[in-house]
């Protein structure tokens, strides 16, 4: 079956064109036949049943199928001759209405080439209900029309063909009509409709009927339609009014030609069409002394002049309704004129209090009368005010009333109140009068001044200028008037020795506060002090605040140079010795600022020097250094112009001037820079020998020396004054010297550093570090 199912209907059609032309045709066709709508794949027949057609020969000659037209409906398995459905067949859609539905085909044999005729006979199956044409059938008949009456109706449609075709049609149970089946000249079946019985439209003005087609299949299909027959009219009803006699309330006050409806009279006439058209006229129409007139399409009854309730209360109106055909009806209109409130009430103030006292108690505002001329209903009235206002009325006797306040009122909360005293009757619609009162709350002193801070913080920059505004103290009092007028004043410190009358002042209207005086940051950083505020009631009320006044550093004091001493008798030297190497630490600036903050951040530079390159100066912590090795061609004395300069705006510095002497052979030990290690650990026993040889000698040398200066220096009492060497005793105060290691010298290496002056032999004292005792006991 899988090659059968790849042979091409194009190739199929090709080969048996030529097979026509060169082969002969067996006469007898062979017949077979399949219901429709079988599944693909189905057995159809075994070719081999033919005597013609032997299984041998079919695979030996290569049988095939062939179709008249495209479609292939057959597969033919050529090793057994069997023939498979290769679809679905619709017997409807290939032959339509044709019956029998026949297709024909060839069996094409090759070597020798030879086919034989065949027929596929498609067999109906009941796969289609019957369909009407229409959705729904219309039908108009006249009530009138006699029993017996015929009435032809759409037949329905069904595809499907012989018994599977529509067999007969059905109605809906009804007293009116049933449905018979007929046959037409094609011999397809159509209904048609006979009415039983008379028909009556104001009884029954249309009716809906189920018509239903069966088919003769089993089971049966149907399809079914709806029927409308509508029941035409014919005039046989005169008309006749809804209610009689009518009753109706007529207010006396209603507006005249207005669109309001007094009442509007309603005529039936069951007839339909024309038929029950209905006109509406007065019986008795007196154009002098009839108010109303009536609309003849609508029946709306209408005032044409006003009404009168003391002169007429009652009217009653004859109305008649007519139909096209003559018939009549008559109907009579109660009509009663009836009082309205048309007065409204009055009220009449006796006394008045437009100003009360807040925190006062239970207070009469006003007294008041109400009075309605109306009467019943629309002469009784009710009193109100409204809802969220602490005030009531209170009824004192027949239409007498006092307004009151519910609680004491608070000046602060509502200092004026507007009062609507509402009176209205209880007449329909309800007539309303209201009059306003307005309540003013007088002042009472019973709120303290309110600061508008918990605390204040104001910043003044030091060397201000006197009587500079520094800020403004603000309070409030919720009271008003005199009871609102703040005093402000500035409270006695709670410390004695802040003495703040020369410091600040505070205006006592508006609260502005002024420097009395330059403040100094150095002096003086911060200070508190108090300010009150009273108001000017009766008693009085006051308040406090604390307020704190920062003084802002400003960068008014130059660096202040704490070493070497400017100011000593005689200038100090620094002693360096030729051997020393790069980096050597010579002596340290220490200077301080008494500003604070940036103002206070140094920075050290090397503005002049003997040599320039020979020395540096570290920025931020003023070391003096050798920046090379010294030579022997560089000269002896030395003096460094060293600047300090603080970091303000403007800066601010100073400068000092440093004397350094290079000594040859001074073998006085100095600070190493931290990362310079000894070099000579490794040095052989020799060198070691020789070294301490040259000490001995040295220190011999140098002690007899020592004697020799000290004896001198006992003579010479002159040479004793300039020869000793100033240097402050204990330590630098603290405010003063910087021990962070970030630009000044540390206490504990001081330096004595002086030169005998007048001595002609050069005589000096050796550089040793004063200690202090706080490093001493550290140790």
């Amino acid at each position: 079956m899988e090659k059968l199912k790849r042979i091409h209907p194009n190739g199929q059609v090709t080969s048996f064109i030529f097979l026509v032309v060169l082969s002969q045709i067996s006469a007898e066709p062979i017949h077979y036949s399949v219901l429709e709508e079988t599944e693909r794949g189905t057995f159809v027949a075994q070719l081999s049943k033919d005597p013609r057609l032997r299984t041998a020969e079919l695979a030996a000659r290569s049988a095939r199928v062939v179709f008249d037209d495209d479609k292939q409906p057959l597969l033919l398995d050529p090793q057994t001759g069997d023939l498979f459905l290769r679809e679905k067949l619709d017997r409807e859609e290939l032959c339509g209405s044709t019956e029998p539905c026949v297709l024909h085909f060839q069996v094409f044999l090759e070597k020798p080439v030879q086919f034989f005729q065949g027929e596929l006979w498609i067999q109906d199956i009941n796969d289609h209900s019957p369909k009407f044409p229409d959705k729904e059938v219309l039908l108009k008949i006249l009530e009138n029309s006699p029993p017996g009456a015929v009435f032809p109706l759409k037949l329905a449609q069904d595809l499907d063909v012989g018994s599977n075709g529509i067999q007969k049609y059905t109605i809906s149970p009804n007293s009116h009509f049933h449905v018979l089946t007929r046959n037409n000249s094609e011999g397809r079946k159509y209904p048609e409709l006979v009415q039983d019985k008379e028909l009556d439209r104001e009884e029954q003005a249309d009716l809906s009927l189920t018509l239903m087609a069966l088919d003769g299949g089993s089971p049966p299909r149907s399809a079914s339609v709806m029927v409308q027959i509508l029941i035409t009219d014919v005039n046989d009803n005169a008309p006749e009014f809804v209610h009689t006699p009518y009753e109706v309330q007529v207010p006396e006050d209603s507006p005249v030609d207005s669109v309001i409806l007094i009442v509007v009279v309603s005529a039936r006439d069951l007839d339909a069409g024309t038929h029950g058209s209905v006109s509406y006229s007065l019986f008795h129409d007196d154009e002098v002394t009839q108010p109303f007139t009536i609309d003849q399409e609508t029946g709306e009854i209408r005032l044409k002049r006003e009404l009168d309730f003391e002169s007429n209360q009652y009217y009653n109106l004859e109305i008649v309704a007519k139909d096209s055909g003559g018939f009549s009806g008559k109907c009579t209109v109660a009509i009663e004129v009836v009082d309205v409130n048309d007065n409204a009430p009055e009220l009449t103030i006796s006394t008045l209090s437009r100003s009360i006292p807040e925190n006062s108690p239970e207070t009469v505002v006003a007294a008041f009368s109400v009075s309605d001329p109306d009467s019943g209903d629309n002469g009784r009235m009710v009193c109100s005010v409204q809802n969220d206002l602490p005030f009531l009325l209170k009824p004192s006797f027949k239409n007498f009333y006092t307004l009151v306040t519910e609680r004491p009122l608070d000046r602060e909360t509502g200092a004026e109140y507007n009062i609507t005293i509402t009176v209205s009757d209880l007449g329909s619609p309800r007539l309303i009068t209201q009059h306003n009162i307005s309540v003013q709350v007088s002042d009472v002193n019973d709120n303290a001044p309110t600061f508008t801070q918990a605390s204040y913080t104001l910043f003044v920059r030091e060397n201000n200028s006197p009587a500079l505004h520094i800020g403004t103290i603000s309070a409030t009092d919720r009271d008003a008037g005199t009871n609102a007028l703040i005093t402000y004043s500035l409270l006695p410190p709670r410390d004695p020795q802040l003495a703040l009358a020369s410091l600040v002042s505070i205006n006592a209207d508006n609260g502005q506060l002024f420097a009395l005086r330059a403040l100094d940051y150095e002096a003086l950083r911060a200070f508190e002090f108090r300010v009150g505020a009273t108001d000017r009631g009766s008693p009085a009320l006051s308040s406090e605040a604390p307020v704190r006044v920062l003084v802002l550093d400003a960068n008014d004091n130059a660096p202040f140079v704490l070493y070497p001493l400017q100011n000593a008798s005689a200038p100090c030297t620094e002693l360096v010795p030729r051997a020393a190497e790069a980096g050597y630490l010579v002596s340290k600036v220490v200077a301080v600022d008494g500003d604070a903050g940036q103002n206070a951040w140094l920075s050290y530079q090397l503005l002049k020097a003997t040599e320039p390159g020979l020395f540096s100066v570290w920025a931020h912590n003023g070391e003096v250094r050798t920046a090379r090795l010294l030579g022997e061609r560089d000269a002896p004395r030395h003096r460094l112009l060293v600047q300090v300069r603080d970091n303000g705006e403007p800066p601010l510095s100073a400068s000092v001037t440093l004397h350094v002497l290079l000594v040859d052979g001074f073998s006085q030990p100095y600070l190493p820079l931290p990362e310079v290690a000894p070099e000579r650990a490794q040095a052989d026993s020799l060198t070691v020998y020789l070294v301490i040889a040259l000490a001995s000698v040295s220190s011999l040398f140098l002690f007899s020396v020592l004697v020799l200066v000290g004896v001198r220096l006992c003579r010479r009492g002159r040479a004793a004054s300039l020869g000793r060497c100033s240097v402050p005793e204990g330590h630098f105060p603290g405010q003063l010297v910087d021990v962070s290691g970030t630009g000044t010298l540390s206490q504990s290496y001081q330096y004595e550093v002086c030169l005998t002056g007048g001595s002609e032999t050069k005589e000096f004292q050796f550089l040793r570090p004063i200690i202090s005792n706080s490093l001493i006991q550290g140790t």
